[in-house]
């Protein structure tokens, strides 16, 4: 079971350095720039739940793979943006996928340092949430997660699912991929048909005089 964690969270990783890159890519970065972004797309999320967890040091830094991975993806990116942007809406559709695999991911790896699975939940969507917020903010864009498209609340959903499963002591694997599956669905679903949550709307300019 340990293999295969291990083999998703690689393959989160290196569909959010994807979402990173190819966002680097539209906005005209050089190669450097391009690494940058795939590699805090990838880790930045990790990084903070292992900080906060006490998983020290935080796995993607201990394990050279982490960012060897989230490399690859951008120097995939770089060399081949014009193939991977023909995909339809890459950038979100890798994102999606990366979301839902680190906000299971995260989930899992949180109840197993035990935290409650209330906590775990919460760590889960800023395992998904915090590469995106990393990599929007890196390029002065407001942040995917903030804005009114079902992000944040996908990941929460897909984390949930693992969570009260750990608590109800049912198989975790069938769990997260349910989770996963939910978060993805959530997530591409608002992407394609525009399902948002309701959006504040300041009150009109008056003129007392």
């Amino acid at each position: 079971m340990s293999t295969l964690l291990l083999l998703f969270d690689f393959i989160g990783t290196f569909v959010f350095a994807l979402s990173g890159g190819t966002l680097a890519v539209r906005y005209r970065l050089d190669l450097f720039g391009v690494l940058v972004l795939a590699c805090a797309a990838a880790v930045s999320g990790g990084i903070v739940r292992d900080v906060v967890i006490g998983a020290l040091p935080p796995a993607s830094l201990a394990d050279w793979r982490y960012l060897g991975v989230a490399m690859l993806a951008g120097l995939l990116t770089f060399h081949r943006h014009e193939a991977i942007e023909r995909l339809r809406n890459p950038v979100q559709v890798f994102d999606a996928a990366g979301l839902a695999l680190f906000a299971v991911l995260g989930t899992d790896k949180a109840l197993a340092h035990g935290a409650s699975p209330f906590a775990a939940t919460l760590l889960g969507m800023l395992s998904g949430i915090g590469g995106g917020i990393a990599r929007d903010v890196l390029v002065a864009r407001i942040p995917v997660v903030l804005q009114a498209d079902l992000y944040a609340v996908a990941a929460l959903a897909g984390a949930g699912v693992v969570a009260v499963a750990h608590a109800l002591q049912l198989p975790q694997v069938p769990a997260m991929a349910v989770g996963a599956a939910l978060c993805f669905g959530l997530r591409y679903m608002a992407i394609r048909r525009g399902w948002h949550l309701p959006v504040a709307r300041p009150p009109e300019n008056r003129d007392d005089a």
